[in-house]
């Protein structure tokens, strides 16, 4: 399951009508089962990152707005909503494990670029339904992640 945090839809409307400035980058980054991300979740210091090495960066994978990161732009008359989707992003397991110890990734989020990781904010965040992990030489991939915006 995906879902938007408060934070997220209030960014996405003042890029939209206020003429707010969007960040220059994004961030997908995974974290643990620890503390699940939903709507209230304002900031990465929320929630429990995995540990970082071994082809996993600390604040996750850079995203930078436009067709080539945010690969395919869909609008959905049957199901009544936008969809993004993200294009498939991949961390390589290098000299061990990833994570490099602790519990696997759980969660994927959306981030913005801070410079203090723990502070940037968090938009959306998905489920990938159990905590993952890979070994030496395998690929954590997350596939045709995508955005919806839908009326409820």
């Amino acid at each position: 399951m995906a879902g938007w945090t408060n934070k997220g839809k209030a960014a996405v409307l003042g890029w939209s009508f206020r003429n707010v400035t969007i960040p220059t980058n994004f961030y997908v980054a995974l974290v643990t089962d620890a503390a699940a991300p939903g709507p209230d979740t304002n900031t990465f210091t929320e929630l429990t990152e995995i540990a970082a090495g071994n082809g996993y960066t600390t604040g996750g994978y850079q995203l930078t707005p436009g067709a080539t990161d945010f690969d395919s732009l869909t609008e959905d008359d049957t199901g009544d909503q936008g969809e993004l989707q993200i294009k498939d992003v991949v961390w390589t397991a290098s000299g061990g494990s990833i994570p490099d110890s602790g519990s696997g990734a759980r969660y994927a989020v959306l981030l913005d670029d801070d410079g203090t990781i723990a502070n940037r904010e968090v938009y959306m965040y998905c489920d990938l339904s159990s905590a993952r992990s890979v070994s030496d030489g395998q690929a954590l991939t997350l596939q045709d992640c995508q955005i919806d915006i839908n009326e409820s």
